[in-house]
């Protein structure tokens, strides 16, 4: 069993990780934890410290430490809650608003049998005016999606 998880660092994101975790775990599988970067995670109102710290040249290398940093805390979750096989990429959203079909090219890619994302995200607002990311991969993936509230 090939699990992908995506995160992004909100509560329903960590719910999702645990429960993936969890899932592969009991099921003897693999997991694999994505973050997808966006050019609104290069707002420095969203990267927050990391946008202020001299150590970073551009926003998009801050927003690259955010993303990593949520990737590296999704990952100690998981391998505290016993997973052993846990993978993590940062990836780059190509288009606008084309983060869903960037986790489901991410799952794809990885053969991945189940993609276990959270209800709502760190971006409410534009989730209510386009249409949420976890509805589109409900909608469009090709293999089992579990979303968490």
């Amino acid at each position: 069993m090939r699990i992908v998880a995506a995160t992004d660092g909100s509560e329903s994101a960590n719910r999702a990780v645990d429960l993936a975790a969890r899932l592969a775990k009991g099921l003897n599988g693999s997991l694999k934890i994505i973050h997808v970067v966006t050019e609104r995670d290069a707002d420095p109102d969203r990267v927050g410290d990391y946008a202020h710290s001299e150590h970073h040249e551009s926003s998009a290398e801050a927003a690259n430490m955010f993303s990593e940093e949520k990737l590296k805390d999704a990952r100690q979750r998981a391998l505290a809650l016993g997973v052993s096989n846990v993978e993590s990429a940062s990836l780059l959203e190509l288009e606008a608003g084309a983060i869903a079909e960037t986790i489901m090219d991410a799952a794809h890619g990885d053969e991945a049998n189940m993609i276990v994302l959270g209800k709502r995200g760190l971006s409410r607002l534009s989730g209510l005016l386009v249409g949420s990311v976890s509805q589109k991969v409900v909608c469009a993936a090709t293999c089992t999606v579990i979303v968490v509230p």
